[in-house]
């Protein structure tokens, strides 16, 4: 890197003294607000399909799962779509601490919208959500990173942490939110549980926001309440275009496929500024962006065609059958299983976090790509287990719920290989002043991977329906049969080309 390239980059400056559990006690604000923050998202998620099904395409009859499939996966996408504008707005306008206000404040205004009966306030409800947590979600994520110096061998234990915190809120959320209130009063109350919870994020990150000190504070050149307003314009007048996109899946991939080119290209001219060895950190963490895309394509199945095949073929785990899968007025418990990964998350990621220090001390950490390659495997190896189920499953039956149960946590396994260190893996392959950015573009990746997910979860749901266990189970199984091969294949791809992933790092690990 040359000298002037260096002088460009901040120096690290510390976080306010104070630690607890060994880790900057500003730590736990973000820990505090990111609860909240997902308590509110896997909330809505947890009913979001099963919902928009019933109340807006029920009289598609069998192809309600699918166009509400579509709709899951569109909302997704671009939830994590506008993190990458979100990332530019903070690291060049607002700064991140007024980033992730203003985006909680879009969050709650939108989870309420959802609660109206007609589809166009809904659509605009959701349009308040993806472009409030394209604000919130990758700039709190990059406050973690600058709480840690470069080195420390803590960071990527601290955001194992924080990762935590985000499944301990997607744990509680679809309990409240589905399986209690959606299934006792219906599904709208399920929104408005989880938009309480957004207003209560906001309030923790203020409350205790002295613990953040500097970190994230406002741009010294851009002051005042100027920058605030620029970007709340920005957002409202962004509101329209994903408005329309939400309805329009054809044009959405076009658009998610040019920025995705757009970001490859960015990153490449960036590193060719710097210097050879931050062109090729450049080069492995955009490899690793393809290989992030691959999981969470086949994860981000939880959500919409899991759920749907929670609800018709996986035997309740309490109650009858009409409780599980519910009637036209309330939802159903089947939403529980939206609650396994978190838990099993919260179990594990202690394990994880105390792992990776512990195999660095004995010379044992395997490297990031070979992590990611793990975490393929996973999520490939828990759809294996559903397609040995359902072909053991007796006629006219239901596939047990401890099966689906274990996908979730081989699932979990794997995403603890990849999704935290993954995190990690952007604050030190990218510059400095280009942190929030990629922080974006790793959230532009998942945003591509929950589009296709949509897709794939179209297919799989495509012939589902009450009772038609000829037509819709046989979907669902020759899906979750090519998704087991898809992962296996891209896993030891991974696993083979490790080796000079790793070396593009330059000693990143």
């Amino acid at each position: 890197m040359s000298e002037t390239e260096t002088n460009q980059e901040p120096e690290f400056q510390p976080p306010p003294p104070g630690e607890f559990l060994g880790h900057p006690i500003a730590l736990w604000n973000l820990f505090g607000a990111e609860f909240w923050e997902r308590f509110c998202y896997y909330g809505m998620r947890a009913i979001l399909g099963p919902y928009v099904a019933l109340a807006f395409f029920a009289h598609m009859g069998d192809q309600a799962e699918a166009e509400a499939s579509l709709t899951y996966g569109g909302y997704t996408s671009m939830v994590y779509m506008t993190g990458l504008m979100g990332g530019y707005a903070a690291d060049k306008v607002l700064g991140y601490q007024r980033s992730i206000m203003l985006g909680g404040a879009l969050m709650a205004i939108g989870m309420f919208m959802l609660l109206a009966p007609d589809l166009t306030t809904f659509l605009f409800g959701l349009a308040f959500l993806v472009v409030g947590n394209g604000l919130f979600k990758p700039n709190i994520s990059t406050m973690v990173g600058k709480l840690y110096a470069p080195g420390d061998i803590r960071r990527d234990s601290g955001f194992t942490i924080f990762y935590m915190g985000i499944n301990a809120g997607a744990f509680f959320a679809p309990i409240v939110c589905g399986a209690w209130i959606g299934a006792a009063f219906g599904y709208k109350w399920g929104f408005f549980a989880a938009g309480i919870g957004m207003v209560f994020g906001l309030m923790v990150f203020q409350i205790f926001k002295s613990w953040l000190g500097h970190v994230g504070k406002p741009i010294e050149s851009k002051p005042g309440s100027g920058p605030l307003i620029q970007v709340l314009v920005a957002s409202i007048v962004l509101i329209g275009p994903v408005y329309f996109l939400l309805s329009k899946s054809d044009v959405l991939g076009i658009i998610l496929s040019a920025m995705m080119l757009g970001l490859v290209g960015y990153f490449v001219w960036s590193g060719m500024k710097s210097s050879r060895e931050q062109l090729d950190r450049y080069v492995a963490m955009l490899i690793l962006f393809l290989a992030n895309m691959c999981f969470w394509a086949l994860f981000e199945q939880a959500g919409s065609s899991l759920n749907f095949f929670a609800r018709d073929y996986v035997s309740p785990i309490w109650g009858s059958v009409q409780d599980w899968v519910g009637t036209d007025d309330q939802g159903g418990n089947f939403t529980i299983f939206q609650s396994a990964n978190p838990v099993f998350i919260l179990l594990l990621a202690p394990v994880f976090a105390a792992l990776w220090p512990k195999l660095d001390k004995m010379n044992m950490n395997p490297a990031i790509p070979r992590k990611f390659a793990f975490g393929l495997l996973g999520v490939g190896l828990g759809f294996y287990v559903l397609v040995l189920a359902v072909g053991d499953m007796a006629e006219g039956g239901r596939v047990s719920w401890t099966m689906l149960t274990l996908c979730y946590l081989i699932h979990t396994m794997g995403e603890l290989c990849l999704s935290p260190i993954g995190l990690s893996m952007v604050t030190k392959l990218a510059k400095p002043s280009e942190v929030g950015l990629a922080m974006g573009g790793w959230f532009l990746s998942i945003a591509t991977a929950n589009y296709v997910a949509g897709r794939i979860a179209a297919i799989a749901a495509g012939g589902g329906g009450h009772g038609e266990e000829a037509g819709g189970l046989t979907g669902y199984l020759e899906v979750f049969d090519q998704l087991w091969w898809g992962g296996l294949i891209v896993a030891v791809v991974f696993f083979l080309f490790a080796g000079p992933i790793n070396k593009l790092m330059h000693g990143v690990k």
